[in-house]
């Protein structure tokens, strides 16, 4: 068995042009475009090209994009000045604040003070706990992209048994409520599970967001599993260079499972493609307008 490759790039492109579809009806009916707000602190290179990559793909959806930028001196009550200021401004549908913030500002301070009508990142304790009882809300966008990967893939989820491994704030809590809310048999797991081998060997579905390099062998998996891998680990690869892989064996695990997505090419280009899609599901929702078929 050779596993098929979940290609997320095609995806996530197909996913941008049907939020860019949407857009000019929006406009139309409102007269003003959806808008995401993406503040950046300090000087992280890895987070500078993340930030570029959002405001590039917000323009092209044809959404307005406001970026602000403070540097890595500013204070807590600097930053939560400008969240106040965000969430009073009516031309901001969408607020993301790009972790990891310096030390000295506390994370949890900065989200909770989003507005969670604009926390299109989903981080939001109201959003998460819409999540948690079944309620609509804004969803985080890794978890959201891989359930999108997932139905495109198999369809109707009921009944299957999913395996998450990874239990943070940001992917594996919120991607087990997902799957639950799918009708899934939902096991949350993690590097501390006892026999983790055999708790993954029963996953119809497999999701890895645990943050080990190829902590997950292929010889764990129940042949035929469809497997969502959202590890980006960076490696020494040797001679002052570095390679991307994901928390599982990918070779070994595509002799046994029937798909599986690639790292990278897989998880990654969902997310930003998902922030544009929350954007402009959180901009009709303030406008009090239905969401647009399609999202």
């Amino acid at each position: 068995m050779s596993a098929e490759i979940i290609d997320g790039r095609a995806f996530a492109e197909r996913l941008r042009a049907r939020v860019a579809e949407a857009v000019p009806a929006f406009t139309e009916g409102t007269g003003r475009v959806p808008g995401l707000a993406v503040v950046l602190v300090g000087e992280d290179p890895a987070s500078e090209i993340y930030v570029r990559s959002k405001n590039k793909a917000t323009l092209a959806a044809g959404m307005a994009s406001f970026e602000h930028r403070l540097p890595d001196t500013a204070t807590e009550a600097e930053l939560l000045s400008l969240v106040e200021e965000m969430n009073g401004d009516d031309r901001v549908d969408g607020i993301l604040v790009q972790l990891p913030l310096p030390a000295g500002i506390d994370d949890k301070a900065v989200i909770d003070a989003i507005d969670p009508a604009k926390d299109v990142d989903g981080f939001h304790v109201v959003n998460a706990g819409k999540l948690a009882v079944g309620e609509e809300g804004l969803v985080s966008c890794t978890p959201l992209g891989c359930l999108m990967l997932l139905k495109d893939r198999l369809g109707d989820l009921s009944g299957l048994e999913a395996v998450v491994v990874g239990r943070s704030n940001i992917v594996g809590k919120p991607m087990a409520q997902l799957l639950l809310k799918e009708n899934c048999t939902v096991t949350l797991a993690h590097s501390r599970t006892r026999n983790l081998p055999e708790v993954v060997r029963r996953a119809d579905i497999l999701v890895a967001a645990v943050g080990r390099a190829e902590l997950i062998r292929g010889d764990w998996l129940k042949p035929g599993a469809t497997v969502i891998d959202v590890g980006m680990n960076r490696i020494d690869a040797g001679e002052g260079k570095t390679k991307l892989l994901g928390d599982v064996a990918f070779d070994e695990a595509r002799a046994v499972a029937a798909a599986i997505t690639p790292v990278p090419g897989g998880v990654g280009p969902m997310t930003i493609a998902v922030l544009l899609r929350n954007t402009l599901a959180a901009a009709h929702a303030r406008e009090g307008l239905p969401e647009p078929a399609g999202l």
